[in-house]
C-alpha cells in the first residue's frame, strides 16, 4: 500500500494505492496521521484501493475521528464496488460523504 499526497487548491488529496489489510494498516495509519492537515479539507482517493479488510475499515474510522478532532473536513472518492459493498455492509458509508471522482470531491469540499 502506497500513499500519495497532492494539493488540489485548498484540498489535500490522499490516494491509497493497493491493499488495505492487517499487514499494511499500521503503516497507512501512521502515514495518514502525518498527512491530515489541521482545519483543512481531505479527500481520500480510494480508486486504486484494490482490497479492504476490517483492519482497513478501522484505519478509515480512526482517520474520521482524527479529522473530527482537528476540525478537518473529510470525504472519500473512487470507491470500487467491492470496497463500497464492504463500507455499506458495515455502516461506514454513514460516516463519510462519498464522491464519484477526485474532481467531484474537490469541487464539493472547496465549495
Amino acid at each position: 500500500m502506497e500513499l500519495e499526497k497532492q494539493m488540489r487548491g485548498p484540498v489535500t488529496v490522499i490516494a491509497l494505492n493497493g491493499e488495505l489489510d492487517s499487514t499494511t494498516a499500521p503503516k497507512v495509519q501512521q502515514g495518514l496521521d502525518e498527512l491530515v492537515p489541521v482545519h483543512g479539507m481531505v479527500l481520500l482517493d480510494l480508486s486504486r484501493t484494490t482490497y479492504m479488510s476490517s483492519a482497513g475499515l478501522r484505519v478509515l474510522l480512526l482517520v474520521y475521528r482524527l479529522c473530527q478532532q482537528m476540525g478537518t473536513r473529510v470525504m472519500v472518492s473512487g470507491l470500487s464496488e467491492e470496497v463500497r459493498a464492504v463500507m455499506a455492509a458495515t455502516g461506514f458509508l454513514a460516516f463519510f460523504s462519498v464522491a464519484g471522482s477526485v474532481d467531484e470531491g474537490v469541487e464539493v469540499l472547496a465549495a
